[in-house]
């Protein structure tokens, strides 16, 4: 049963991954990119890890996912004036594609697995604790200053693109609380004599 379950998952997240880069509208693109995400948090269940499925499905289908699917329908693109140039950067893309594989290559000819592969498949996490509690051991112990620098990272790259991204629009009337306070009631009120037949 087990089996059957792994092979249903691998191919739905196969399908579906296939499907994100084949598809020619957008939104379709990113819900095959949600069914992808799904495929792989329920094969992430079957080898034990549901943490990571559980990242999976709060962080990428919940957040990451959604958030493509809102931008992609919110924003009025024209795909097709995209896709017009898209022959005339083909070589380039080819040429770079190409540089990839074979650095992929040679990584991959260059790979040596450990001597304890074997234990270390059968036997991934402690036996007395769960995976969320042993990687949390390992995260909050050994390698703590990278998680804490990671974040910091992630911060400043987030007040980064705010600060980026942020234009003040001088017509737009905002209120200044100080400049409130601080007023009396010689520039507060002005009065006006109007004569009989005049207007403002």
């Amino acid at each position: 049963m087990i089996s059957v379950i792994f092979y249903l998952f691998s191919f739905a997240a196969i399908s579906s991954a296939v499907l994100v880069i084949s598809c020619r509208n957008p939104v379709h693109s990113v819900l095959a990119l949600i069914t992808t995400f799904f495929a792989i948090a329920g094969l992430f269940v079957l080898l034990g890890a549901e943490f990571l499925a559980m990242l999976m499905m709060i962080v990428y289908v919940g957040a990451v996912a959604v958030l493509f699917l809102f931008v992609v329908m919110m924003l009025e693109i024209d795909f097709a004036e995209l896709r017009a140039g898209f022959s005339r950067y083909l070589p380039a893309g080819i040429i770079f594609g190409a540089v990839l594989v074979f650095e992929l290559g040679l990584i991959l000819g260059n790979w040596t697995l450990s001597e304890n592969i074997t234990l270390n498949i059968a036997n991934p996490t402690p036996l007395d604790v769960t995976n969320t509690i042993a990687l949390s051991k390992i995260i909050y112990t050994e390698y703590i200053y990278l998680f804490q620098t990671a974040g910091l990272i992630l911060f400043v790259a987030m007040i980064g693109a705010i600060v980026l991204t942020f234009r003040e629009n001088p017509t737009v009337k905002r209120q200044n609380v100080v400049q409130q306070m601080q007023r009396d009631g010689s520039n507060s009120v002005k009065l006006v004599d109007i004569k009989p037949g005049e207007g403002l």
